[in-house]
């Protein structure tokens, strides 16, 4: 009778070529015959435990390690493959991953890399498809100060360790108006709409003033104090890191500029360390903490998305703005979020709907088409007015985090959709779920069925594979 072992003939081949030897100087070593070696490595002769021990006394290598090489990552992420909607037809056994994560690791990162490619391509196509590419995404400023503050993921520890500082000062010397008049000799003062002329904020150097107008509420007066002792106080700071992006154009690092700017503004208001005691205390609420710093229900919402200072993380959230036609004017990641480059357009997401519901919450368990479950948090909020017949911009905001984050949110609590999360796609080109009544667009890569003879709810039938 064959001595009992595991088929471990992929990671055997791996160890040999890695350690430079022939089948017949392995053969040799362990005192067995290169046909033997042969066969193990095709999975033909399983690994006994015996040649376990001869692995690991001629090669010094920890056997248990070696037979769990792949392990339960590889599986794990071969999973998430194959639960993309374009697989969906086929039918994977748990068994199966996992073997083929354990017998055949070098298949499994080849699939791993073939999938993350074919991702890449479907955002590529739909980039192309919204224009972002048409003069390159560098020709685009928004794009491209998005995908700048992405990949720092909205986090500037520098800036908030120089935002902190000047913070205890500005409270040492009894507020932003105070601190301006000793430090800088500015006079704040509050003025009408018409004689702003469209501004919001206006610097007069001549006459030492800084102009307000004054229909702004008082989280918007202090933001924009506190944006001006930015430019005043932080312009080398914020050039360097502006400088790092490398833009290729003039309106990408105006836009970048003026964005850690703001970011510096909102670090002044509320410091990181405070800050970021204060969310995990309050749960994350956001009133609450509107209240406790003096801020806005977006300028609180805005801040929780860039606590990502190595050592001090707190939860990364996507946050996203968007008015009532659907239009994007705000996209921040501080996460691996995939709905952070084309996330927003999908009409099923409650941050669409909560226009009907002003300044209400509204919170949702959201799933993608690949499984992945998602916590959002919703609510209009409204820019301008400040005086009778003024004109008001209404747009809806969101937050969101991964669905692990999520009990860590006081939103969370008692919510009865844990079990049955809305399903919604990043975009309808990169959605491939047949069914949804909603779609505007088909998928990228499906091939549209006529409806001659048979017309679907959906909006468009297509083929499942």
């Amino acid at each position: 009778m064959e001595k009992q072992g595991v088929y471990l003939g992929p990671r055997l081949r791996r160890l040999r070529r890695d350690l430079g030897l022939t089948q017949a100087d392995m053969a040799a070593d362990l005192e067995i015959s290169p046909s033997y070696i042969a066969l193990m490595e095709r999975n033909q002769r399983p690994v006994t435990a015996e040649t376990l021990l001869r692995l690991a006394r001629a090669y010094k290598i920890d056997f248990n390690e070696f037979a769990n090489d792949a392990g339960p990552d590889l599986a794990s992420r071969l999973q998430t493959v194959v639960r993309d909607p374009i697989l969906a037809d086929i039918d994977f056994g748990s068994l199966e991953i996992t073997d083929v994560a354990h017998s055949f690791p070098g298949f499994a990162e080849a699939m791993l890399r073939l999938h993350a490619a074919y991702k890449e391509e479907q955002f590529a196509i739909a980039d192309y498809r919204q224009g972002a590419l048409e003069d390159g995404i560098a020709g685009d400023p928004v794009a491209a100060v998005r995908n700048f503050l992405s990949a720092r993921r909205n986090c500037f520890p520098l800036l908030d360790a120089v935002s902190e500082k000047l913070s205890a000062k500005i409270t040492e010397a009894g507020g932003l108006v105070a601190y301006l008049k000793a430090q800088h000799g500015l006079r704040v003062r509050r003025m009408p709409s018409d004689i702003m002329t469209g501004s919001l904020r206006r610097l007069d150097w001549h006459r030492k003033d800084l102009l307000l107008d004054e229909t702004l509420d008082v989280a918007s007066q202090n933001f924009q104090l506190a944006q001006q002792l930015a430019y005043l106080e932080f312009e080398q700071d914020i050039q360097m890191a502006v400088d790092e992006a490398k833009f290729e154009n003039d309106n990408s690092r105006r836009l970048a500029h003026r964005s850690l700017a703001a970011y510096c503004a909102a670090a002044i208001i509320m410091p990181y360390a405070a800050f970021a005691r204060a969310v995990e205390s309050r749960r994350y609420d956001i009133d609450i903490l509107s209240r406790q710093f003096g801020t806005s229900f977006e300028q609180t919402a805005h801040r929780m998305t860039t606590l990502q200072k190595p050592g001090q993380e707190r939860i990364p959230f996507f946050f996203i703005r968007v008015d009532a036609a659907g239009n994007v004017s705000k996209r921040l990641n501080s996460g691996t979020f995939p709905f952070a480059r084309h996330g927003g357009g999908c009409p099923l997401w409650s941050v669409h709907q909560v226009f009907t519901t002003p300044r209400r919450i509204v919170t949702q368990w959201l799933e993608l088409p690949d499984g992945q479950r998602f916590f959002s948090i919703a609510r209009t909020v409204t820019s301008g007015g400040g005086g009778f017949n003024l004109a008001t911009v209404e747009r809806a905001v969101a937050l969101v985090c991964e669905a692990q984050y999520a009990e860590r949110l006081v939103y969370s609590r008692n919510h009865q959709q844990a079990n049955s999360p809305t399903p919604i796609g990043i975009a309808c080109r990169l959605c491939h779920r047949m069914a949804c009544t909603s779609r505007s667009e088909p998928p990228i890569g499906r091939q549209i069925l006529a409806d001659t003879f048979r017309r679907p709810e959906a909006p468009f039938g297509f083929s499942d594979s």
